[in-house]
């Protein structure tokens, strides 16, 4: 459970030293468990945290290696890399995230979804975990596997609508993770390779929580007949200051490290996008989330402002251009890349070092990423 601190970077930290110094050595053992919304002493629960960049991926596997050895702490080092790799593997196919963002929401029986999204499917596990979802706003990994497979096999929806339900409700949601993670489930991430929720595997890791359950344990996979082509970029071009004016978005609320502000800039302004800009809407509980995070991070950064999206078009119509920490495929990105088409907006992308080294491992599957983990690690001295 999150500790009361004055503001999300000091929670953030807190959380994280917790974790690490309480929880660590038992996670790889207790990972799969979901004990319930009172009890998540067994997860880290900084999945918010660092799909915002509150916490950088590359800090925490830092500050992870400082208290043991890769090979003790293995697991959770994979677990943090995962958000890196499907970041990078959706950079690569960009045609995925579009063609995902176009799906048509009225294809499909709209009753059976409203059972769904309302808890009023008669399938308890999954009735129990709608309500947590809309209530925390958060779902045990393990529970969102399940989630999805229900929502997918047992109750026929299409994978997309129940992405957009992730992505509407969760705290930490994430283009990539989100999107690739109902793919992989359904069976179009890796073809033919889809997860069916069983019934006694839900009673084992619930410790009980939920019984026997009447879920399609027998189904087949989805089937994709897009083929998404791979999109060479250069590992290289991480993009220097080009404009005197840069944007932040709320998905990489990241300071560099020994600084308080991006002192060469003029303007610095964060962006957070209303619902209105949205191609994915999110839930009041998620804004404000995350409105509250970026107020943190405008608190913390010299002579940054937080910028309404009103504000930023009329600034794009009066100037040529700007530079923009990359925000990665999704929401953010498509609205920049509208504001440039609209406004003539030259937008300069600045990328990190770091996730470009790490993409080049992320043109397949997991396996490759996985191998070269020690080598990022070395290569960046974590």
């Amino acid at each position: 459970m999150t500790r009361i601190s004055p503001d999300s970077f000091s929670a953030a930290q807190d959380d994280l030293a917790h974790f690490l110094n309480n929880h660590l050595v038992h996670y790889d053992a207790r990972r799969n468990y979901d004990f319930g919304a009172l009890d998540r002493s067994n997860v880290s629960g900084l999945s918010k945290y660092i799909s915002h960049r509150v916490l950088c991926e590359y800090d925490v596997v830092r500050q992870t290696l400082k208290r043991a050895p890769l090979a003790e702490v293995e697991k959770f080092i994979q677990e943090v890399f995962w958000r890196i790799y499907w970041k990078g593997w959706l950079e690569h196919r960009p045609s995925v995230w579009h063609d995902f963002v176009r799906f048509d929401a009225d294809c499909f029986a709209q009753k059976d979804y409203r059972n769904a999204v309302e808890g009023r499917t008669g399938i308890a596990c999954f009735d129990a975990w709608v309500a947590e979802l809309q209530e925390t706003n958060y779902l045990h990994n393990h529970t969102r596997m399940w989630f999805a497979s229900i929502w997918i096999f047992t109750l026929g929806l299409p994978w997309q609508a129940g992405a957009r339900f992730f992505q509407e409700h969760l705290l930490d949601g994430d283009a990539a993770s989100n999107t690739l993670g109902w793919r992989w489930v359904a069976g179009i991430q890796t073809k033919g390779k889809h997860y069916l929720a069983r019934a006694s595997n839900i009673e084992q890791f619930t410790k009980g929580r939920f019984g026997p359950d009447s879920l399609n344990e027998t189904a087949a996979p989805r089937e994709e007949n897009i083929i998404h082509e791979m999109i060479p970029f250069d590992y290289t071009m991480i993009g220097k200051k080009v404009f005197n004016t840069l944007i932040i978005c709320d998905t990489d609320l990241h300071l560099p490290a020994g600084t308080g502000s991006y002192a060469d800039y003029d303007n610095v302004f964060i962006l957070c996008l209303d619902n209105a800009r949205r191609q994915l809407g999110v839930s009041h509980n998620v804004l404000t989330f995350k409105k509250g995070l970026v107020g943190d991070f405008q608190a913390r950064c010299d002579g940054s402002e937080v910028i309404s999206a009103d504000d930023f078009e009329i600034f794009a119509s009066q100037n040529d251009g700007v530079d923009v920490i990359y925000p990665s495929i999704g929401d953010n990105l498509d609205y920049l890349k509208r504001m440039q088409n609209t406004h003539n907006l030259t937008v300069n992308f600045r990328k990190k070092q770091q996730d470009l080294f790490c993409w080049q491992f992320a043109q397949k599957g997991f396996f490759n990423f996985k191998r070269n983990i020690p080598h990022i690690i070395e290569h960046f001295n974590l």
